[in-house]
């Protein structure tokens, strides 16, 4: 019994780098985000989901419904692990999404379904009909509380003619005044998750930020706003609890370099840049040694980002902290041939794939007493 509770526990043994560092016992957590792409089920309902119904543009079969929940399951199972951690995520943020029952079905497969993973959905207004998600092993995490936070922009914004409405304390009050006179853009919500990670109160958010149509410095207003309403919620949470530990994720459709995530949310390229209540970026620094989520025309970048609160970069890993973070993109994710050789191996009308993203994740370690 008492290996068994140590397996449950999967602690690993390293050494935090220093000149009298000692080999320590750690609890360690995965806590990953992965772009689930166009994960439609294929049934019609009243989003726009047209394109991907057996009579649709893409022959969305049954069949190939049923192949990529396995290939997703396969890649979400896995992200993280090695021969030391060999437990799947604790928590899964996930973008383009179609509705709650796509989940229902992925925590089925067997690669998902050893790890009781539960759900934490809402339906967003996006146009497309795509959600984000938090999936969380229940055995490790209690949500106490979660609410969907609508990210509020308009086509004005893109010539500077309105206010930002996210920056307006009552911007719920005169909502319906503004979309008379102004062309809302409907995104993907901001999802807030707040519980207990074996004890210990964690926020998380998951985005998925307006995307460059129309091109990136056009449609960056967007994101910018995007960046500050996550400043926004992160500084709300402060106020309850100054000692709070956040994560914001999700697929930025921006860089760690852009204006969205320097200014907006104010994110750090190194640990000793960030101040009191600021915010970590490990993807940074990963992106300007050569590493990529994604690939387009042939140059990648990192739009699959994790950020961590100064909170969690403290040095004293009595409770949890972040330790690092990592890319996963194992050979068998990767097309291996042809003009997209190196890319991500995704969906297409011959082959099912996984997604046109790599997914990103990162480590909280908390030590063995």
């Amino acid at each position: 019994m008492r290996i068994r509770k140590l397996i449950a526990l999967f602690f690993v043994f390293f050494a935090i780098s220093g000149a009298n560092a000692q080999a320590k016992k750690y609890i360690v957590h995965t806590v990953a985000f992965y772009n689930l792409e166009n994960l439609f089920d294929t049934i019609n309902g009243p989003n726009n989901d047209e394109e991907w119904l057996p009579n649709g543009v893409q022959n969305w079969t049954s069949k190939k419904y049923h192949q990529k929940l396995h290939n997703l399951a396969t890649v979400l199972s896995q992200i993280g692990t090695n021969d030391q951690q060999k437990e799947a995520p604790v928590l899964i943020g996930g973008a383009e999404i179609e509705n709650r029952g796509v989940l229902e079905d992925l925590v089925k497969e067997p690669e998902m379904l050893a790890h009781d993973y539960g759900i934490v959905h809402f339906d967003s207004p996006d146009k497309r009909g795509i959600d984000v998600a938090l999936l969380y092993q229940k055995k490790h995490f209690k949500p106490t509380s979660y609410k969907n936070i609508p990210l509020l922009i308009y086509k004005n914004q893109l010539n500077n003619n309105v206010k930002e409405k996210n920056d307006k304390d009552d911007a719920a009050d005169d909502k319906s005044e503004v979309d008379k006179n102004l062309d809302r853009v409907y995104t993907r919500d901001i999802l807030l998750v707040t519980g207990f990670l074996d004890g210990e109160e964690i926020n998380v958010m998951v985005n998925h930020w307006p995307s460059r149509s129309g091109g990136e410095k056009k449609s960056s207003p967007f994101r910018e706003a995007a960046g500050r309403l996550n400043r926004k919620i992160m500084d709300s949470i402060y106020k309850i609890n100054p000692n709070a530990k956040i994560i914001t994720m999700g697929d930025l459709n921006d860089g760690s370099y852009n204006k969205s995530v320097k200014e907006g949310v104010g994110a750090k390229r190194k640990k000793e840049e960030v101040q009191e209540f600021g915010v970590y970026n490990p993807f940074e620094e990963m992106f300007y040694k050569g590493n990529a989520t994604l690939f387009y025309r042939d140059a990648g970048d990192i739009f699959d980002q994790i950020m961590v609160s100064q909170s969690l970069i403290v040095q004293d890993y009595s409770s949890f902290r972040y330790w690092k973070a990592g890319i996963w993109n194992k050979p068998f994710m990767v097309t291996t041939i042809g003009q997209y050789k190196g890319y991500p191996l995704r969906h297409g009308m011959n082959e099912i794939g996984y997604s046109d993203h790599f997914p990103s994740y990162i480590y909280l370690i908390k030590e063995m007493k």
